[in-house]
């Protein structure tokens, strides 16, 4: 992975076939360019590490894919306790790349102005921010996809939590 004035970039992120070239540019003011050409998996962003939970992330993107590229523009990230890979989607040019394939879809939240679909998918010995693990992937996926907005990190992560939980509980009460 690279990293620079807070942007990083890595690639090939699993899977190279075939010949391509990614180029990034890292660009003053919270910046930064992603040319690529041809077949590659790479992950490139701005960011905070370690993040926080309670982040209000503002963006502006141009995007201009070629009409087969598969593009997402998500927040991304990771926790350590327990080994998470999250991504708040708010744009997916292609929907033949589909982070949500095998994953089940448990519920729903609403922030920052539209409809979220949240969807879990285990990972199984996949490369992780601590090597080979297994792990769950926690996925927001906006109903109206945008280019530029604002996303509320803790809203997803709240709402996860809540899908989440089960139980039972017995309780005396004795005045």
């Amino acid at each position: 992975m690279r990293t620079e004035a807070g942007a990083w970039y890595q690639s090939p992120r699993c899977c190279t076939a075939g010949t391509s070239s990614t180029t990034f540019n890292n660009i003053a003011g919270g910046q930064y360019k992603i040319q690529w050409d041809g077949s590659s998996d790479f992950v490139a962003g701005q960011g905070q590490n370690p993040g926080s939970t309670s982040a209000e992330i503002t963006f502006n993107s141009t995007m201009e894919p070629a009409a087969d590229a598969e593009v997402i523009l998500s927040v991304y990230g990771w926790s350590e306790n327990p080994l998470i890979e999250y991504y708040i989607n708010e744009f997916n040019d292609n929907r033949q790349f589909d982070l949500t394939f095998e994953a089940t879809q448990k519920g729903s939240v609403t922030s920052d102005g539209s409809a979220y679909n949240i969807f879990i998918h285990e990972q199984v010995n996949q490369p992780s921010i601590t090597g080979t693990a297994t792990f769950n992937q926690y996925i927001s996926v906006r109903e109206s996809e945008q280019t530029s907005g604002t996303v509320t990190v803790a809203n997803h992560i709240v709402a996860v939590e809540g899908l989440l939980g089960s139980g039972q509980a017995t309780v005396t009460v004795e005045i």
